[in-house]
């Protein structure tokens, strides 16, 4: 840390009254991002972006927030106990100092979330860490007013293209988007067809109508994906976002492949080249999960897969212990015991697991059963452990598929009473 007073070994957090010494070296990885913020800080400007006051002669950063819930939250990120709501104190209020702070709903213990969904639920509210009431008063700071133009347009310009339902303006920049998602995907698999394939290859203009149209598609997305860098608040965490990975992913084939076509032409020599551009064309479909923006089931969807994968690893281990017990085991009863008689199916174990996985998620396909009476008694055994090795990791899965459809639709529920505003004035 550069800026505060030269030679202090430790700085002083006050909040609420509440005083914590702690070293510059403990400041730079502290757990709570607010906190570590100040280690990079420069000047008194930057400082007060993170902070309400700050005492240079004491070296004392202050934080006008609640003492005792930031006791609570300083005993849970140096590992003393879970995190839980403090005594005598709303949840919405301390769910707004955990955002403060830097932290989710997730952090919570699974009782105080089941809390903190129900109180959300009876005063339909939701608290994002984007907004600037809940994350700081920087427009009421020194030097704040100055930049609040800027600021509040370029949030503005951010909201627009992020929350589809924060103002008219993003709701039909949305429409727009999914509608050339919709004609991008109509395209791509109509040139699949094979009357398409006899059709564009006998009128040169319908193949040359369609790559327009491709054109068209991959110039708006490439225009959307830039805009969003620009007015992004950190770059380096728009990078890392998995949606923007996705867009990244669906549209940087395109001009690989179109590089690929100018240096070889159409009809290249190069089989493994030909082979490559189609695969750099069908990757394409990754569009189709552009749709994750504008629909909260897609959201929801996500954001569970990203909170739950330790269930989803847990699960994935359940599947493959099982898989490896009842194909050794299938494999000895069909075939190795019996070698005149033997199940031509199941003449290994890598060959018996598909037949286990299949019967495990009650699929059935029927391409290869037991005959033995073991082996079917064996079968039944597996699909009943199936359904219940399945069935306990999906319950967590459930509850938090249930709390993350909760917390968007509060979210889209907030923008939507905005929009609503915004088109009455």
């Amino acid at each position: 840390m550069t800026f505060g007073r030269s030679g202090a070994a430790s700085v002083v957090l006050n909040v609420g009254g509440a005083r914590y010494s702690l070293s510059r070296e403990l400041l730079k990885d502290f757990p709570l991002r607010r906190v570590s913020r100040l280690h990079g800080c420069r000047s008194e400007r930057d400082v007060l972006e993170v902070c309400d006051d700050y005492d240079r002669e004491r070296n004392e950063y202050f934080f006008d927030r609640h003492s005792e819930a930031f006791g609570f939250i300083l005993l849970y990120v140096r590992g003393h106990g879970k995190l839980r709501f403090a005594p005598r104190m709303c949840e919405l209020s301390f769910y707004n100092e955990m955002i403060y702070w830097g932290l989710e709903g997730a952090h919570l213990e699974y009782c105080c979330q089941r809390r903190l969904d129900d109180r959300m639920s009876d005063t339909y509210t939701f608290y994002s860490a984007d907004e600037p009431g809940v994350l700081g008063r920087d427009e009421a700071r020194p030097g704040g007013a100055e930049a609040a133009p800027s600021r509040r347009w370029l949030e503005r310009m951010r909201r627009t293209f992020e929350e589809p339902t924060s103002s008219l303006a993003a709701q039909i920049l949305a429409s727009v988007s999914v509608v050339f998602v919709i004609v991008s995907m109509v395209v791509l698999c109509a040139s699949t067809l094979p009357d398409w394939r006899n059709a564009a290859a006998d009128n040169r203009s319908l193949d040359d109508r369609s790559r327009i149209i491709e054109a068209i598609c991959i110039g708006w997305f490439t225009a959307e994906c830039i805009v969003r860098f620009i007015v992004s608040k950190n770059k380096c965490e728009f990078v890392k976002r998995p949606l923007n990975i996705i867009d990244l992913l669906a549209i940087t084939p395109y001009y690989i492949s179109v590089l690929m076509t100018v240096f070889t032409g159409e009809n290249s020599q190069l089989q493994r080249a030909g082979v490559t551009l189609r695969v750099l064309r069908m990757m394409r479909i990754f569009w189709v999960i552009k749709l994750a923006r504008h629909f909260i089931g897609l959201q929801t969807l996500g954001l569970t897969l990203k909170r739950c994968y330790r269930e989803m690893v847990m699960l994935l281990v359940f599947i493959c212990v099982a898989m490896a017990l009842f194909s050794a085991l299938s494999q000895l009863l069909e075939h190795g015991l019996d070698l005149e008689t033997s199940n031509k199916d199941f003449t290994s174990i890598p060959a018996a697991c598909w037949w286990v996985i299949i019967s495990m998620t009650t699929v059935g396909y029927g391409d290869m059963y037991p005959i033995t009476v073991p082996g079917r008694i064996l079968g039944g055994v597996c699909v009943v452990s199936g359904i219940v090795l399945l069935a306990l990791p999906i319950t967590f899965i459930y509850h938090s598929f249930v709390q993350c459809y909760h917390e968007l639709k509060f979210r889209s529920a907030r923008y939507s009473r905005s929009l609503s505003a915004e088109f009455l004035n």
